[in-house]
């Protein structure tokens, strides 16, 4: 079967690698590794800590995918050093979906956590513990599936922008463009915004990933985790206005302030003036749910929607399993 992916994001290296094998064809627009998507940058989060058990399982079956990578590819690529979900109540935590799985966890007060990790939890909070998370080395990682999938036979086409899905001469074509997906797949209910993150000098032991919920929605509010080069990388999650990938974009000053706020009081021992900020492209759904679903000949792979990255393993598989079912 001859397999065209399009976009070398780490969802469409995953997928060129999991469909080993066979013909494939990986399309990238730009080279691989650019920063004007959602893939680059040194860490991202990982964790099995979700309030859906769906969203514990897929990051179970990931967690083994990224262990077989780093036994193929030799370089470490998970960091785990735990995260905490910091919640007003715990009953707005994930520890009934934890529970669930049967996933290790603990819940500690504020001061219990405050006398633990040098990281300020708000008085009053509760504080969900979970070892088994942390960060994967983004860079090194997508650099790792690209190098599988074409160790496997898979073909990489660099520079080579795809405008219309009728000129790629492929059985199949899997769509996993990211930012650019409605471009090649108009209807898709997604939406694009460009988000801010900021970097800042810590020194010291890494530290659990954070991961602050908003009360009122239980959604992210802010998150911060280890940055291999400063020490420290913090964002407000899905606080990035809506923007054209195709745009130049800058990091939101505002956005920038509030995240330095956020740090000062939650990092004491981290230097309170950002020493870079950048942006990322989120591609969204109303409910933050992927789309994985065969059309025809044509597979799609979006969206990440902002928490994506970490479950790139996994969804690769998944989408190599649609791209080879029959049509």
């Amino acid at each position: 079967m001859i397999v065209a992916v399009v976009g070398a994001g780490v969802m469409g290296s995953a997928t060129a690698r999991a469909l080993a094998g066979h013909d494939v064809t990986l399309y990238e627009q730009f080279r691989v590794g650019h920063d004007r998507g959602s893939s680059h940058g040194r860490s991202r989060i990982v964790r099995l800590a979700y309030p859906e058990v769906e969203f514990v399982q897929l990051a179970k079956e990931a967690f083994r995918g990224w262990r077989e990578l780093e036994q193929e590819s030799g370089v470490e690529l998970l960091e785990l050093n735990g995260l905490l979900e910091l919640v007003e109540d715990a009953a707005q935590s994930s520890r009934d979906a934890l529970d669930a799985v049967g996933a290790e966890y603990a819940l500690l007060a504020a001061d219990e956590a405050n006398a633990r990790w040098p990281v300020g939890v708000p008085d009053g909070w509760t504080a969900l513990f979970q070892p088994e998370a942390g960060i994967v080395r983004a860079d090194l990682a997508h650099r790792a599936l690209v190098d599988s999938a074409l160790a496997s036979g898979a073909h990489l086409e660099e520079d080579t922008p795809v405008g219309s899905l009728d000129e790629v001469d492929a059985d199949v074509v899997v769509v996993t463009a990211g930012s650019w997906v409605t471009r090649l797949v108009p209807d898709l209910p997604v939406r694009t915004t460009r988000e801010t993150v900021a970097y800042f000098r810590r020194a010291g032991e890494p530290l659990p990933s954070v991961v602050q919920l908003d009360p009122e929605t239980r959604d992210h509010a802010m998150y911060s985790l280890h940055d291999p080069l400063h020490g420290l990388k913090a964002g407000a999650h899905h606080a990035g206005a809506a923007a054209n990938p195709d745009d130049a974009g800058e990091p939101d000053p505002t956005l920038v302030d509030r995240i330095t706020e956020w740090v000062v009081r939650t990092y004491p021992d981290a230097e309170p003036e950002p020493v870079l900020a950048e942006t990322c492209m989120y591609t969204t759904t109303a409910d933050e749910h992927f789309i994985l679903e065969r059309r025809g000949r044509l597979v799609i792979g979006s969206a990440c929607s902002g928490h994506g990255f970490k479950f790139a393993p996994a969804i690769g598989r998944r989408l190599a399993s649609l791209a080879l079912a029959p049509g």
